[in-house]
């Protein structure tokens, strides 16, 4: 399948607005005659409506080059084990062929300067639903943790990301707990302290299983069940933690 195919056939709402702008740069280092081979990217136009539509697997994918991106420049520099990782999580999440298309893609989007990072979150934060960001936001951590290490520059701009992309303080905190040990991240992750009561945390169990079950990301396809599934099971791990220190059922 050539780039243009793969992009026409999985892209949404991401042709258009500021995203659209860097994906059109990218593309232009990438291929060749792209606007001869059916594929215009709009960057100018207005991409925003009154009904969110349906964030598509391709709108995700380019979303997700493009934070991670920022988030792998944060330090002032590109490690190759994080470099290693994202290759290895789309290898992981859509086969060989794809996985290539878009690590061209991410090595000429990480060669842009001065990404709006705010307004593409804006632009994410709009067109995209609720849960598809948290699953963003996961990642990203991922990411930071690759070389073994999450900077505190690191954190600083998933942070600033995720106030753009209309994420809770708790949501960020949970997730962020997800990469970190520490005796009191079961409880993050669950969000909740220290002096909750049993019955609280068994409440607090519940609602997160809930917002984190994968079904929640279907929509995005299978492909993106695999990290969907990661923090439902990291959700489970800290309530099971929590059931045998305090002795509950």
């Amino acid at each position: 399948m050539s780039i243009s195919k793969w992009l026409g056939a999985t892209l949404g709402w991401s042709f258009g607005g500021p995203i659209g702008a860097i994906l059109g740069f990218a593309l232009g280092s990438v291929v060749d005659g792209l606007s001869n081979g059916g594929i215009k990217v709009n960057t100018q136009g207005p991409y925003g409506n009154t009904q969110q539509p349906r964030t598509q697997s391709g709108d995700f994918e380019v979303s997700l080059l493009i934070l991670s991106a920022v988030v792998i420049k944060a330090d002032g520099k590109s490690n190759q084990s994080e470099l290693d990782f994202v290759r290895s999580q789309f290898v992981g999440m859509y086969g060989k062929e794809r996985a290539n298309h878009a690590f061209r893609l991410f090595k000429n989007i990480s060669k842009q300067n001065n990404i709006p990072v705010r307004d593409v979150c804006l632009q994410i934060k709009q067109m995209m639903d609720h849960p598809s960001r948290l699953q963003l936001l996961h990642f990203l951590f991922g990411i930071a943790k690759a070389d073994g290490n999450v900077s505190q520059s690191e954190v600083d701009i998933i942070y600033t990301i995720s106030n753009y992309l209309g994420i809770r303080a708790l949501d960020f905190e949970s997730i962020k707990a997800m990469f970190y040990n520490s005796s009191d991240n079961a409880y993050k992750i669950l969000e909740i302290d220290k002096s909750a009561t049993n019955d609280e945390i068994k409440k607090a169990y519940r609602h997160m299983a809930k917002k984190y079950h994968p079904d929640k990301v279907i929509h995005l396809g299978e492909e993106h069940r695999k990290g969907a599934e990661e923090k439902f099971r990291q959700v489970q791990e800290a309530y099971d933690q929590l059931q045998k220190e305090r002795g509950f059922n």
